[in-house]
C-alpha cells in the first residue's frame, strides 16, 4: 500500500489488543517471529524517495501510516528514532499518522525542536477495550501533539469514550475488529455507540472493518474474506464525516502549500465499498486487487 511506511518491523506485545496481533500471524506464515525487531533497510527513507523525473514518489497533502507493523515508541527503536524524526522534518508537506500502544514513552521521544508539535503529524492512541482507553487516552490529550486521534482497533470490548470527546482535542475515532487467527467478536453495539459519540460532538469516526466474528442482533456473522469486512463495514453506514481536519503544511522553507498543488486521492470502483475510504489515500492503480481502473 502507498500509504505506509514501516521504518522498522517487529514488535513486543504489550497488552490484551496484542493477542493476536496481525503482524505476528503474517510473519509466521513467512516462516519469521514477529518479535524480531529490525530497522527496515529499503523502507526506511521511504518518505524521501523518489521517481525517475526527480519528483517525490510520496506527494504533497498524501497521509503516511507511521510503523504499521511495529510501534513508533517502541524502547527496541530508540536508535533508530532521530533518523525518522528527522525525515519527517524534511517532508512538512507530508502528513504522518503515528499510533501507539507506548504513549507513556512518547514524550521523552520527541525531537529537541518540537515545541507544541509539528503541524504534519497525527498522534494516535490504540484503545481495544476500556482499560486501555482510560489508561491512555488521558497520556494523550497532556502531550504536545498538534493533531490527536484514537484507534479502537482490534475492538474486543465496549469502549465508551464520551467524556474524553468532550474536551476537544480528538479530531478523529477510527474503529475495527480483529482479522487473523484466534479473532475475537466485534459487536454491533460497540461500534455504534463510538458512532453516537462522535456524531454527538462532530467528530469524524471511520468503522474501517468488521473483522472476522462480528456479532449484531445476537447472531455471529463469520467474515472471513478481508474484503468483505471492509465492504460490510461500509454497507453499516456508521461511517461518519465530522469537522475537517485542517493541517498547515508548508514546503522545506515554510512557505504555505496552495490547496491546488496538494494531492487528490484517487477512488477507484472497488473504493466506494470500503470502510477505509475516508482515511486513506485512494487508489494508487497498481492492478492487485484485479480490478480495471481508468
Amino acid at each position: 500500500m502507498h500509504d505506509i511506511w514501516n521504518p522498522w518491523h517487529g514488535c513486543r506485545k504489550c497488552s490484551e489488543g496484542c493477542q493476536n496481533c496481525y503482524m505476528y500471524y503474517l510473519d509466521a506464515a513467512r516462516d519469521k517471529n514477529g518479535a524480531d525487531i529490525y530497522r527496515t533497510r529499503a523502507g526506511f527513507r521511504y518518505p524521501l524517495s523518489k521517481d525517475r523525473s526527480g519528483r517525490y514518489k510520496i506527494q504533497s497533502g498524501e497521509m503516511l501510516r507511521v510503523c504499521m507493523t511495529s510501534d513508533f515508541f517502541l524502547e527496541e527503536a530508540d536508535a533508530w528514532r532521530e533518523e525518522a524524526w528527522d525525515i519527517i522534518r524534511q517532508r512538512p508537506d507530508v502528513k504522518f499518522f503515528l499510533l501507539t500502544k507506548r504513549p507513556e514513552r512518547a514524550e521523552k521521544c520527541l525531537p529537541k525542536d518540537w515545541g507544541e508539535g509539528w503541524e504534519n503529524v497525527m498522534f494516535n492512541v490504540t484503545c481495544e477495550n476500556q482499560k486501555r482507553a482510560d489508561e491512555r487516552i488521558p497520556i494523550l490529550h497532556a502531550l504536545p501533539f498538534k493533531h490527536k486521534g484514537i484507534m479502537c482497533a482490534p475492538l474486543i470490548g465496549p469502549v465508551r469514550i464520551r467524556e474524553y470527546l468532550q474536551e476537544g482535542q480528538i479530531e478523529q475515532v477510527l474503529c475495527d475488529g480483529e482479522s487473523y487467527g484466534g479473532a475475537r467478536t466485534c459487536h454491533y453495539e460497540w461500534v455504534k455507540d463510538l458512532h453516537d459519540a462522535c456524531r454527538e460532538f462532530n467528530i469524524t469516526f471511520v468503522f474501517c472493518s468488521t473483522g472476522r466474528r462480528f456479532v449484531r442482533d445476537g447472531k455471529l456473522y463469520r467474515i472471513e474474506d478481508s474484503r468483505v469486512q471492509s465492504e460490510q463495514a461500509s454497507r453499516s453506514g456508521l461511517s461518519f464525516q465530522g469537522k475537517p481536519m485542517t493541517f498547515q503544511l508548508c514546503d522545506t522553507l515554510g512557505c504555505a502549500i496552495p490547496e491546488t498543488e496538494l494531492y487528490k486521492p484517487y477512488y477507484g470502483e472497488h473504493c466506494q465499498k470500503c470502510g477505509m475510504k475516508l482515511i486513506c489515500n485512494g487508489c494508487s492503480r497498481c492492478g492487485r486487487c484485479g480490478i480495471e481502473n481508468t
